[in-house]
């Protein structure tokens, strides 16, 4: 079986790598910019929400979103209907570095897709949909303290 998991990690971790060295001039580093991007995508969400959408436990994504709150990127408001729900909004300083993220998205994505027909971009895009989509299942079930069977 090729080792598809491994390519998709190196990929994974090359970008996060060049993407902290580019968005620490704006003070994001250690992936705050898919926190950053995904509040600016989603106004309002919640921090559990967001924490879904990122694949990252409560704890990492409570870390995160303190950093990016305390550098004034977002900012916490009150639920009108339940005051214990904290939804997250950017503020000014955080839609002003969004484009810049936004490009540099797109750029790999631009880069990483270098010779692909279209239809090709598509049929990897449905794979790694799929993919991520079994993987799921996995990561619900150990993140409920289960063991997966081997």
């Amino acid at each position: 079986m090729k080792e598809i998991l491994r390519e998709i990690g190196m990929i994974a971790r090359a970008l996060d790598s060049i993407s902290n060295i580019e968005f620490k001039e704006y003070d994001l580093t250690k992936g705050q910019y898919l926190y950053l991007v995904r509040i600016c995508e989603n106004p309002g969400i919640i921090q559990e929400k967001l924490a879904e959408m990122i694949k990252v436990d409560r704890t990492t994504a409570a870390r995160a979103i303190q950093k990016l709150e305390m550098n004034g990127f977002i900012e916490k408001k009150d639920d009108e209907h339940n005051k214990k729900i904290k939804k997250l909004f950017p503020t000014e300083k955080g839609k002003h570095v969004f484009p810049f993220i936004k490009r540099e998205n797109d750029h790999s994505n631009r880069v990483a897709l270098a010779g692909f027909s279209e239809q090709e971009a598509e049929t990897v895009f449905h794979f790694l949909q799929r993919m991520r989509k079994n993987i799921e299942i996995d990561w619900e079930y150990v993140k409920k303290g289960n063991k997966r069977n081997y």
